[in-house]
C-alpha cells in the first residue's frame, strides 16, 4: 500500500511538473518577445525623431518640395500614431521609409546639400538607425518564432490554449519594399 501511494504522488508530481514547466517557459517567451517588440519601439522613435531634422535641412535647400516634405511629415506622424502592434505597424514604417528615400532623392539633386556637414551626419545616423532597426527586427522575429512554435506544438499547445497564448505577429516588409532595398545613402560626402 505505501509503495502504490508514493508511485501515485510520483506520477501526480511528474504530471503536474510538465505543464508547470511549459507554462514557465510560454510565460518567459512572451516576455522576451515583449521586451524584443519595445526595443524595435525604441529604434523606430529614433527615426521619428530624426526624420524633422532630415526634413528641415533639406527644406532649407529645396524649399519648393513642399509635397515632399507634407507627405514625410504625415508619414511619420501615421507611424508615430495608434497602437503599436507588429502587423499594424509594418506598413506603417514601410510608408514612412518610401517617403524618407523621397527626401532624400530631393538632396540628390542639390549639391551643396549633399555636401553639407548637417545633411551628411543626418545621413550617418538615419543609416545606423535603420542598420539598428534591421537588427531589432530580426531579433524579434526570432524570439517570436521561438515563441509560436512553442504555442503550437504539442503538448505544449494544451497549456497555451488553456492559458491562452496566442500566436504572435512578425513585423515583416511588404515584398515590394524589401526588394527595392535600403535608401540610398552616399556617405563619401562627394558630389
Amino acid at each position: 500500500m505505501n509503495a502504490a501511494l508514493i508511485v501515485l504522488v510520483i506520477v501526480l508530481v511528474l504530471a503536474l511538473a510538465g505543464p508547470l514547466l511549459i507554462y514557465n517557459r510560454l510565460v518567459r517567451l512572451r516576455n522576451v518577445t515583449r521586451e524584443s517588440w519595445r526595443d524595435i519601439d525604441t529604434e523606430l522613435q529614433r527615426r521619428y525623431d530624426l526624420i524633422p531634422n532630415l526634413v528641415n535641412t533639406v527644406k532649407g535647400y529645396a524649399a519648393h518640395e513642399q509635397q515632399t516634405f507634407e507627405a514625410v511629415t504625415a508619414q511619420r506622424a501615421d507611424a508615430m500614431s495608434g497602437v503599436r502592434e507588429a502587423d499594424q505597424q509594418g506598413p506603417r514604417e514601410q510608408a514612412l521609409a518610401q517617403g524618407v528615400t523621397q527626401l532624400l532623392a530631393v538632396a540628390e539633386r542639390y549639391p551643396d546639400l549633399k555636401a553639407s556637414e548637417q545633411f551628411l551626419a543626418l545621413q550617418r545616423e538615419l543609416s545606423d538607425t535603420e542598420d539598428r532597426i534591421q537588427v531589432a527586427r530580426r531579433i524579434y522575429n526570432a524570439n517570436v518564432r521561438a515563441y509560436d512554435t512553442l504555442v503550437q506544438t504539442f503538448p505544449a499547445m494544451l497549456v497555451a490554449r488553456w492559458f491562452k497564448f496566442t500566436v504572435q505577429p512578425y513585423f515583416e516588409l511588404d515584398p515590394i519594399v524589401r526588394g527595392a532595398g535600403p535608401p540610398p545613402v552616399d556617405l563619401s560626402g562627394r558630389t
